[in-house]
């Protein structure tokens, strides 16, 4: 079973998000958020596979870069998880 996440921990990891890149994520909550006003229950394959291809006109030097910045903020965001769970408050 899926732990819950609060409001909070998904606004942190916005944060994280280049803000280049915070359109893409804009329209991907907006379109989760449209598709459960609706109704639905899940997002179907189809409208995940819509962002397929999403970088596809980045140009190869600043994909390089993005991916790169990715790496380094999962890395320090898990140290400083790893950190939070080792602490006894």
């Amino acid at each position: 079973m899926t732990p819950m996440i609060s409001k909070n921990e998904v606004i942190k990891e916005i944060d994280l998000i280049p803000k280049e890149n915070l359109s893409e994520i804009y329209n991907f909550i907006r379109y989760f958020r449209i598709g459960l006003e609706k109704g639905k229950e899940k997002t179907t394959v189809d409208s995940l596979l819509s962002y397929a291809g999403s970088w596809q006109d980045m140009e190869e030097e600043v994909f390089d870069e993005y991916l790169s910045d990715i790496a380094k903020r999962r890395k320090q965001a898990f140290i400083k998880r790893r950190a939070d769970e080792a602490s006894t408050d």
